[in-house]
């Protein structure tokens, strides 16, 4: 059963303690990244502008962030003069469901599938074998956007955020969430998942701002780096795919693959791969619509969860042949230049 996300107002009230302007996240990208182009995974979830005030407030113009959740006013994030504001809600004539539900990521390979996942996951059909990744090649796929759109903040305020499952009642009580409501469930997962270690040899972290993240890659694969994500030109059903063009392998020896979690401000959780192999390949759906989706080919599976999503859905054990799966809109592939 799919996750729903009730209607709740979140306030978050910030006051930073330093009077220097806060570098709003894409300033920071053009000075560290300034040959690197913009992924729009990340341009989706960049608030416009922010300032401080003389007071140590912050002050913020631009579009905020409104993602498709729902009976309301939607999910947005803004920053004005005294706080940061995020309100989360549904729309009229539908729930709203979180992209991954509590207890269950399929792309963190430590968790277990159920049967209900199996067959109501729309990331089921993300997953296939290698040999399956070529020209002329069709499948029926769902590219999903996590329906928590939720915008960067800036990491002078990020920082300023408990972000500790020893905090939790803490950080229930900030943003007026009730401890047995789906939404503090969903909070809880997101830090727990944060906060479990890695599989072996897995060097993980959760970027909780996109300088946190860009600072964690650089630590990981040097200076010199580019980024990629799957880019779809309109939301679409469930329908059939099929690779139309030259598919192209992004050779590198080692990467960071970050995938976002549900939380009321954006939160990667990242993780530098070596046994994987990825691709960018052309597709089309049968309505016409353009993908460029991303695909991550691991070529080593032999520490996941016997039980993942990927091999029930391929029927496959663990270790025996590499597991490929379409990055969802929303994640990021880092890499050596």
């Amino acid at each position: 059963m799919e996750l729903k996300l009730l209607s709740v107002a979140l306030v978050l009230t910030v006051s930073l303690a330093s009077t220097q302007a806060a570098v709003p996240p894409q300033e920071y990208w053009k000075q560290v990244l300034p040959s690197t182009r913009m992924p729009k995974a990340i341009k989706d979830i960049l608030y416009q502008t922010f300032t401080t005030d003389e007071d140590g407030t912050v002050d913020g113009a631009g579009t905020g962030v409104a993602p498709d959740v729902g009976n309301g006013p939607g999910t947005s994030v803004g920053v004005g003069k005294g706080g940061v504001s995020v309100f989360t809600g549904t729309r009229k004539g539908r729930p709203i469901y979180v992209g991954v539900r509590p207890g269950f990521n399929p792309f963190s390979y430590i968790y277990a599938a159920t049967e209900t996942q199996l067959h109501d996951d729309p990331n089921t059909a993300l997953f296939f074998l290698e040999k399956d990744l070529k020209r002329g090649k069709t499948m029926e796929l769902h590219f999903t956007k996590s329906s928590n759109e939720a915008a960067f903040l800036p990491r002078e305020v990020a920082n300023t955020k408990q972000f500790s499952s020893n905090k939790l009642p803490e950080i229930y009580s900030m943003y007026s969430v009730k401890p047995d409501s789906v939404e503090a469930e969903t909070m809880k997962q997101t830090i727990k998942e944060c906060e479990a270690p890695g599989i072996k040899g897995e060097e993980k972290y959760c970027a909780t701002s996109l300088e946190s993240m860009i600072d964690f890659t650089k630590s990981k694969l040097g200076k010199d780096i580019k980024a990629v994500s799957t880019e779809v030109r309109k939301q679409t059903p469930k329908q059939k795919y099929t690779i139309t063009g030259e598919i192209r392998r992004v050779v590198v020896k080692k990467s960071v693959v970050c995938h976002k979690e549900n939380y009321p401000y954006a939160v990667f959780y990242c993780h530098k791969t070596q046994e994987t192999r990825f691709y960018v390949a052309p597709m089309e759906g049968s309505d016409g619509t353009g993908v460029k989706a991303v695909v991550a080919c691991h070529t080593d599976t032999s520490k996941w969860n016997p039980k993942h999503l990927a091999f029930q859905v391929l029927k496959v054990q663990p270790g025996t042949v590499p597991i490929c799966h379409f990055l969802p809109e929303d994640h990021i592939v880092w890499f050596s230049n």
